[in-house]
């Protein structure tokens, strides 16, 4: 039964694939769409916050960077509750009317996926050989043009915390599922999509889109690392 299942799931996948079926291509495309842009919107105040930390000395920055490495395992349900609550009608921000929106899951995606590219940005650029910063400094750089010759030297690594911080939000639920609602053509995206197929019983459908999920969440580093190496 369950080899069955699984063989069904592979066809099922297959078919929506080949045929470009409009609603998964609409879940699809929402949701690259979504968690692209909540990935904008974190590399935004992200990567100036990853240079601040990983390459300069200021009072707090311990506390700072302990603070972003904590933050890595918020559950991603209690940020939603917590969104949610500041975003409904009766809560003090639901004059922006984020709940149930793209860009309302956009937004809290950014805020959930933040810690992960801060907390590995910048301490890829924190590893970079002092050699480096010598020989800038030899030939004359400023602080500006040493951090951007760094930042250049460290380009794959941090385009790796970028990759990781997408695939965080693209596979993400709690926040997608409670900001957005699941509202099908609005904010219905593949993993929201997949709850409630499984919970509708349709286990082949739901595993398909699982696939789908995958695949793009692993093409997308195996193309990264694939660049990268060369």
């Amino acid at each position: 039964m369950i080899d069955l299942t699984i063989i069904e799931a592979f066809q099922e996948a297959f078919r929506l694939i080949i045929t470009a079926d409009p609603e998964v291509f609409s879940i699809v495309t929402r949701s690259i769409y979504i968690s692209g842009l909540a990935t904008v919107l974190a590399c935004v105040w992200g990567i100036p916050i990853s240079v601040l930390v990983g390459l300069y000395s200021f009072p707090g920055k311990r506390l700072l960077r302990s603070l972003f490495n904590a933050l890595l395992g918020i559950p991603t349900v209690a940020l939603g509750l917590t969104l949610y609550l500041l975003w409904s009608r009766s809560g003090p921000f639901g004059f922006f009317h984020l709940l149930y929106s793209p860009l309302g899951i956009a937004i809290g995606q950014s805020i959930l996926i933040t810690p992960i590219l801060v907390s590995f940005a910048s301490s890829t650029l924190g590893s970079i050989d002092t050699k480096i910063k010598d020989l800038a400094k030899t030939l004359g750089a400023s602080d500006f043009q040493i951090s951007l010759t760094i930042i250049r030297e460290s380009f794959w690594e941090i385009l790796l915390s970028i990759t990781a911080s997408f695939n965080r939000a693209f596979a993400e639920l709690g926040v997608a599922i409670m900001i957005g609602g699941n509202i099908r053509y609005v904010t219905r995206m593949l993993t929201t999509s997949i709850a409630l197929e499984t919970a509708r019983g349709d286990i082949p459908f739901s595993i398909a889109l699982g696939i789908i999920l995958m695949v793009i969440v692993l093409s997308i580093t195996l193309i990264i690392n694939y660049f990268r190496k060369d």
